[in-house]
């Protein structure tokens, strides 16, 4: 029999259907506009005229350690100027490597690259403790060149000791590169993107000399939700998580509720266990709602108990001002970390002003969150739950 209000209904649904995809495809076309600054948030000063730069001899830290010391932009209030928008390409240091690589499993193919300093490619061999891992999720339409060069990690990872390894989303999986963290068949254990990348990083730390109890995994944007996720989910793997601009774990589970988390804000779920986690979030973001940034901290603090909250203020000379947020036990180290970027946009903040989404005018993301990795570590007793790696394959192209 002809229902005319079945025929309303279906017209409806596409209509709906088509708008929900036109307004993703619009917000994803925004993030791949340059983050351009907002007006009246940084001053244009004169450049000084320029000084000789005195050759000083700086300590060099142990490996896979913090070293406050020797480390000038550790502290807060940090005078650290923005740098040069010339792209150069970065000469790596004798015995580093910046390899591109393949890895298949029954998730799924994808390529990488992974950073091995120097002090890894010279103690090959010899007795050196191994070294942390830091995971690193590009934004969209980004590549794991263009995110290196833009956050600099190469660099702290040179100066600090440790492997750096940049997955690569391809555009058959996600038409804009994007990492799929609005999927309900990407936001769990043993399934889709999470298990795909939780067994390259297996594969590296077997194959490297990579300590398993310093695994860490930070990302921009939907890397950033994809860090989040796949550190939620692999609590035997990961023992901190940044995110920078991202959204919360289950912010959205499909394209309708994507776009409206981002646009809006939205709380996402509980995390399963307790996740050390540093958020930067621009507060003038356009592309990710800032809530998303306060949400994210607001979940990580629920599985700790009476945390001390220290909050404060700093400004990055000849650029932005900042707050940051720290929640710790006592006097110890902080388990929690917010820091909002005052103006800042949607950009990696103190990121190399050449390179896509970065903000080079904001407190320094990279050196920051390396720092607050360096002091966390995975037990054990959580390690001993990782289950076999099965059907992988995993290989190095050459430098």
């Amino acid at each position: 029999m002809y229902s005319p209000f079945k025929r309303a209904r279906s017209k409806t649904k596409k209509r709906m259907r088509r708008a929900t995809a036109s307004a993703f495809t619009n917000l994803l076309t925004a993030m791949l506009l340059p983050a351009a600054p907002t007006k009246g948030t940084a001053s244009k000063r004169k450049k000084p005229a320029p000084k000789t730069a005195r050759r000083t001899t700086k300590p060099t830290p142990k490996s896979g350690t913090w070293d406050e010391k020797s480390s000038p932009r550790s502290r807060v209030n940090s005078t650290a100027k923005p740098p040069a928008r010339a792209r150069t390409a970065l000469k790596k240091p004798v015995g580093a490597s910046f390899t591109k690589g393949v890895h298949s499993s029954e998730f799924g193919t994808r390529t990488f690259k992974l950073y091995i300093p120097s002090r890894a490619g010279l103690s090959a061999g010899l007795s050196e403790a191994p070294l942390p891992l830091v995971v690193m999720l590009h934004g969209c339409s980004q590549t794991p060149d263009d995110f290196a060069r833009g956050t600099r990690m190469n660099l702290l990872a040179e100066e600090f000791g440790f492997f750096v390894v940049y997955p690569a989303q391809d555009r058959k999986s996600q038409l804009y590169r994007c990492w799929n963290w609005y999927k309900r068949s990407d936001q769990g254990r043993g399934e889709g993107e999470p298990a795909l990348l939780a067994n390259l990083v297996r594969e590296i730390v077997l194959k490297q000399k990579v300590d398993p109890a310093r695994v860490y995994v930070a990302g921009l944007s939907a890397g950033a939700s994809v860090a989040l996720i796949v550190a939620d989910a692999y609590p035997d793997i990961f023992a901190a998580v940044g995110a920078h601009s991202g959204l919360p774990v289950g912010a959205a589970h499909d394209e309708a509720t994507a776009v409206v988390a981002m646009q809006f804000g939205a709380p996402g779920r509980p995390h399963s266990h307790p996740l050390p986690t540093i958020s930067f979030q621009g507060g003038s973001d356009k592309v990710v709602n800032p809530r998303n940034g306060r949400f994210i901290v607001a979940r990580a603090l629920e599985p700790y108990p009476q945390l001390h909250k220290t909050v404060k203020s700093g400004h990055i000379t000849d650029g932005r001002d900042y707050v940051r947020t720290s929640h710790r036990l006592g006097t110890g180290r902080s388990l929690i970390e917010e820091w909002v970027v005052v103006g800042g946009a949607h950009a990696w903040s103190g990121g190399n002003a050449a390179d896509s989404y970065t903000d080079a005018t904001g407190p320094d993301a990279s050196r920051e969150m390396v720092r607050f990795f360096l002091r966390h570590r995975t037990t054990m007793k959580r390690r001993s739950t990782q289950p076999e790696i099965r059907e992988v394959s995993t290989s190095l192209r050459g430098a």
